[in-house]
């Protein structure tokens, strides 16, 4: 698989994982419409990383392994 592919792969793993903290943080300061939104977004960034996963299972190629 292209580095590139892995790369992007990886982006919205992360982009995800920060909506998710940042969604905790605004829960927890009471500002539920703000917390809300990333939640959205961070649900977003976890579909597409699947969707992506997903295309590139098709295509049978196999996403780098966290241990290399």
């Amino acid at each position: 698989m292209p580095q590139s592919t892995h790369n992007r792969l990886a982006e919205l793993h992360n982009l995800a994982a920060h909506a998710h903290t940042a969604a905790a943080v605004a829960h927890g300061k009471e500002d539920h419409l703000t917390a809300h939104e990333l939640s959205r977004q961070a649900h977003e960034h976890s579909l597409n990383a699947y969707k992506l996963a997903q295309e590139l299972v098709k295509k049978g190629e196999k996403p780098m392994s966290s241990k290399a």
